[in-house]
């Protein structure tokens, strides 16, 4: 299966939404997507929506931090939101749940972020 990458914007929140398998396949995609938004530095926080995810392997986790380290050293938040259970699984046992903030839903993201309702 592919993956479908969407992006949009809610003030100074980048938005991507992927709906597929984040694996070895698609994760340079993805990376250069979200870094292209991003250097247009109009972006001061990232929501990652996953409700539509469906496999996640080691080289999406590694997409996932790399921009929250990119995202974080510029004094930004990235929210993860809406994550299936099996790739919530992962964040688990990659121990990046102590550092990666997670919400329910994509308004909660946003609202973590800063845009209100």
């Amino acid at each position: 299966m592919s993956l479908h990458v969407e992006i949009s914007q809610q003030r100074d929140v980048l938005v991507v939404r992927l709906d597929g398998e984040l694996d070895h396949h698609s994760a340079t995609e993805v990376r250069e997507r979200i870094d292209r938004e991003w250097s247009k530095g109009i972006h001061g926080h990232l929501v990652l929506n996953l409700s539509k995810l469906t496999f996640m392997d080691s080289s999406g986790l590694g997409v996932i931090l790399g921009r929250y380290r990119r995202i974080s050293e510029m004094d930004g938040k990235m929210v993860l939101c809406a994550v299936q259970p099996s790739v919530y699984r992962l964040f688990e046992l990659s121990g990046m749940m102590k550092i990666l903030p997670f919400c329910e839903d994509e308004q909660t993201a946003l609202n973590v972020c800063g845009v209100a309702s």
